[in-house]
């Protein structure tokens, strides 16, 4: 005997398409106008799914489409000078998100005042091994050890080249150079990339405090810093006055009091100056605080555990430096009140990364508005007359 088939009617099969047709058109204007409440309801937690890698390889391709375009306009008290540059908001992401430079335009639409990409390392490599990022759900954090996985600069310079040319926003950038793991002379890793990016970049960081790469965080010690410093100083010194751009250092937060009075001494001393730090890296401590099963994977840690630590550092770097040199202030920002307090310890600007990666393009439009509220309520007209004035409170 033949089966029986059973057809749904006409009309029920057209009502299915309908409302499917209306729920995929309702969860892509959600998506691209960044609303708050779909995406911590429904898209995040389905993103949460996704083996972290490949979550992040989609979120990044996901920028670069401009999938994501929230309608926020900055307030004029956001506006702030970072770096003899004008941004109109003081809200960076880190390096780390973008790594090959593919999204710039894309993160600068989502609402970032200026975006870093890196780090970048001569040659490519492919980094460590999978798995290699892990999420701390429970602690509202990440492990990585991604290792510098790069396309290196040759691929990087031609790819940002062409964003820049095709562009009709200009984005405030900064490129993260970072050393290959096997390379023989760390210092022209640096060199090499200053020399390379000049010409395209706003500011250049030079990261000596991943955890990941062996040996790289030994260059923060005063003598290897010094040297770094004046081959790097130099090498800039070579180029055409208008390609001469900021220089900063990335610094981690595991370095006892006296390591970063050193650093402090040395990047604040005329001959080895820089322009900026970056406060701070990922650590590689655990806090005995943490709950999540992969709290003990190796590489460095980034996301809320980091955020008292990292403030009382930009406080303490600030107090050394006695307010001379520029600040990035970074590490487990998830809300404006996050971000407004590392502007007090002395911050100039912040970067997230870990909150973006937990909550989607909603958390940047969020924390700008609560900062701008902050701002008003405690009476500062601009992010510029809050640097540092609560200094002492961090200390």
């Amino acid at each position: 005997m033949n089966p029986i088939r059973v057809r749904a009617p006409n009309k029920f099969r057209s009502l299915v398409k309908v409302t499917s047709l209306g729920a995929i058109t309702f969860s892509a204007i959600c998506l691209y106008k960044g609303n708050e409440k779909f995406y911590e309801s429904v898209f995040m937690p389905f993103v949460r799914l996704i083996p972290p890698e490949t979550a992040h390889q989609l979120a990044v391709f996901g920028v670069k489409m401009d999938l994501v375009r929230p309608n926020y306009q900055d307030p004029e008290t956001l506006r702030t000078r970072l770096l003899g540059m004008t941004v109109s908001n003081p809200v960076g992401i880190a390096a780390g998100f973008d790594k090959h430079g593919e999204a710039v335009n894309g993160l600068h639409s989502i609402g970032f005042g200026f975006v870093e990409i890196g780090s970048v390392t001569p040659n490519p490599q492919p980094g460590n091994s999978r798995p290699r990022v892990f999420r701390l759900n429970e602690d509202k954090a990440i492990v990585n050890r991604y290792g510098f996985n790069s396309e290196g600069h040759d691929v990087v310079f031609e790819r940002l080249k062409k964003t820049r040319e095709e562009s009709k926003n200009r984005v405030t950038l900064g490129i993260n150079l970072g050393r290959n793991k096997h390379s023989p002379d760390a210092y022209n890793d640096y060199i090499q990339g200053i020399k390379k990016f000049s010409s395209l970049a706003d500011y250049l960081v030079i990261n000596i405090s991943s955890p990941n790469t062996p040996g790289l965080r030994s260059m923060q010690n005063k003598t290897t810093l010094q040297v770094l410093l004046t081959e790097v100083r130099k090498a800039r010194s070579s180029l055409p006055s208008e390609e001469q751009r900021p220089i900063l250092v990335k610094i981690a937060p595991d370095l006892a009091d006296e390591d970063v009075l050193e650093i402090v001494t040395v990047v604040t001393q005329k001959e080895f100056a820089v322009d900026g730090v970056i406060v701070s890296n990922t650590t590689i401590d655990r806090p005995s605080t943490l709950k999540s099963i992969n709290a003990g994977q190796l590489g460095g840690l980034s996301g809320a555990p980091l955020n008292q630590r990292t403030t009382q550092l930009i406080a303490k770097v600030y107090k050394w430096s006695e307010g001379k040199i520029p600040i990035i202030g970074v590490g487990g920002i998830f809300s404006g009140q996050d971000a407004y307090e590392k502007i007090l310890a002395g911050a100039s600007a912040v970067q997230l990364y870990t909150s973006f990666i937990f909550h989607g393009p909603p958390v940047v439009k969020r924390i700008k508005q609560e900062l701008n509220q902050l701002l008003k309520e405690n009476g500062f007209k601009s992010v510029e007359e809050a640097v540092g004035k609560g200094n002492d409170r961090f200390l």
